[in-house]
């Protein structure tokens, strides 16, 4: 039927119908080079969680983990992070017979390192170090509040920039930082083991982490929490092919075991709970968007205050950008969903390289 439709056409339309052939062919030859080549980069980025805890001064002394990866480091590789996150805090209440004041900044410096030892197992190491200030941010965040008519709880009736992080119970301060200082907070010993998955044809990953949290922190500071604490936690991924790029949906939880510290010793519990829940998409090979919230059951007990004895959850948007095949840099911005339980806001940035 096409032959008998092509002759029946007539010889002038034929001609135009083959020249428009002719013109076509090497428009689809440089089509399909272009698309051949587009896979490499649209397949997109590996997704990794953001290594965020919360920073609240009261919380972040103990030994609450970022939750890592679902992959474990290949065996003889090194991945070098270096983490910097400011955190704006800013919370008050008082019932009765206890008042806390948590205003001011923290800057949290972490060298982190993981290395792989064996197949399937790698072992690392966190640094911290940490800088109480009144820092600079209150009257952004106040002009911020402001424009979108959110609210601003007591933030304008109290000194902007200045540094005060009080908790007194029954006229007893219970702890205090009023002046602005710096220096290592307490060392983390990290490990995992790869249970699930964990090489490129795997679209599911299933690790297996434990971290020890050492008391090298000076804990009149709020640097550290005096105790030695212990995690152990799952983290796990699942990965979907879009048509642009891939989606990775990850999460974790576990436990922490804490010994008997030196903040708010009456006061404080021996075991947590945390976990958390992400979702991430990368629809080019330099670029993945990421949300993620981390959550963790109360560290406190015996007050009325949410702010010292209550659980938190915090959200977390970003994303990451590739600069090398092996060096990313993280950015995120975290807000607190359990209102004054968590800093009001961190801005979290994270250079890692894999050598």
């Amino acid at each position: 039927m096409g032959l008998i439709r092509f002759l029946s056409t007539p010889k002038s339309d034929r001609r135009t119908s083959n020249r428009c052939r002719c013109v076509a062919l090497p428009r689809l030859c440089m089509w399909a080079v272009l698309i051949s080549a587009i896979p490499a980069t649209v397949s997109g980025m590996d997704i990794e969680p953001f290594q965020t805890r919360n920073r609240n001064p009261l919380v972040r002394i103990f030994g609450i983990p970022s939750i890592g990866s679902a992959f474990v480091i290949p065996a003889g590789k090194l991945e070098g992070a270096l983490q910097a996150n400011l955190a704006n805090n800013f919370a008050h209440a008082s019932a009765s017979g206890e008042s806390i004041m948590l205003d001011g900044e923290t800057y949290d410096f972490t060298l982190s390192l993981r290395y792989g030892i064996a197949k399937d197992l790698e072992l690392g190491m966190e640094i911290p170090y940490l800088v109480n200030s009144g820092g600079f941010l209150d009257g952004f965040i106040e002009g911020f509040h402001d424009v979108f008519g959110l609210p601003q709880g007591s933030r304008k009736s109290y000194l902007r920039n200045r540094l005060l992080y009080q908790y007194t119970r029954n006229g007893e301060t219970k702890a205090q930082v009023d002046n602005g200082s710096s220096g290592i907070g307490d060392i983390r010993l990290t490990g995992a083991w790869q249970l699930y998955g964990g090489n490129a044809e795997s679209p599911r990953a299933v690790a297996l982490h434990a971290a020890v949290k050492l008391p090298t922190g000076n804990n009149n500071r709020l640097f550290g929490s005096g105790s030695t604490d212990f995690s152990l936690w799952l983290t796990a991924c699942n990965d979907f092919r879009l048509p642009l790029g891939h989606l990775r949906l990850y999460g974790a939880g576990g436990g922490m075991v804490m010994t008997d510290g030196n903040v708010l010793e009456d006061q404080q519990r021996n075991l947590a709970a945390f976990g958390s829940l992400g979702i991430g998409w990368s629809p080019v090979g330099l670029l993945a968007l990421k949300v993620q919230a981390d959550g963790h059951t109360s560290i406190y007990t015996g007050s009325s205050l949410k702010e010292v004895n209550s659980g938190s959850v915090q959200i977390t948007g970003g994303g990451t950008i590739g600069l090398t095949k092996n060096t990313f840099l993280d950015i995120g911005v975290s807000e607190d969903l359990v209102v004054n339980t968590a800093p009001d806001v961190v801005f979290h940035l994270a250079l890692r390289s894999r050598f």
